[in-house]
């Protein structure tokens, strides 16, 4: 039996020279970042990397791509007082809008305008909020998403996307990958509407 107090609880000697060997060989990457899942909190913890990467004095932005263009939630709030850009980009869609069409132009449009931000080297973290229903609706195809970033992504860029149903082919490049998972929810389980502050 492994003696704890040499290697840590749960530990073995492999895991010790794993670690012994990534903190000595220390190679900085920029990470891709998937918070995924029907659960809440996917944009939220997101948020969290920005405000600790701004905290640090990180160049950070990013493109939201459902949420309405002239949403003014209270994270575009205290953003806009930090002097982050978050642009939120869509018409507010959900699973019944109408017009698909227009969703579908705006999310192209944002992709485009995300691609010049993430290529420009002028960020440190950069969000792409709810970009997977993009590729999931086929607007932009994943394969190709990830071809581009591959390409284009700044070495160092910390890039975070988030949305449910992000695709395999996300899941497979990504570095980090967190799947969000409901449990209870206020409003299915006690029909609590949405709260200022934790919604919105």
């Amino acid at each position: 039996m492994e003696d704890e107090t040499t290697h840590g609880p749960g530990s073995s000697p492999e895991a010790e020279a794993r670690r012994k060997a990534v903190r000595a060989s220390h190679q900085p990457k920029g990470l891709v970042i998937v918070n995924t899942g029907n659960g809440k909190g996917k944009t939220t913890a997101a948020l969290g990397i920005l405000l600790r990467a701004w905290g640090r004095n990180m160049r950070v932005g990013g493109v939201q791509f459902i949420k309405h263009e002239q949403a003014k939630f209270g994270e575009l709030r205290a953003l806009e007082r930090m002097g982050i850009t978050l642009t939120p980009l869509g018409d507010g869609f959900t699973w019944t809008s109408r017009n698909l069409d227009e969703t579908q132009a705006r999310a192209l449009h944002g992709w485009e305008l995300a691609k010049q931000q993430i290529a420009s080297g002028d960020f440190d973290v950069f969000l792409l909020d709810e970009f997977t229903y993009v590729m999931h609706y086929g607007w932009v195809p994943a394969a190709e998403v990830v071809a581009w970033l591959k390409a284009n992504k700044p070495p160092m860029l910390h890039l975070i996307i988030t949305g449910r149903y992000a695709p395999p082919e996300l899941i497979e490049y990504a570095d980090l990958v967190t799947e969000m998972q409901e449990v209870k929810h206020p409003f299915r389980d006690q029909g609590i509407r949405a709260q200022p502050g934790i919604e919105y």
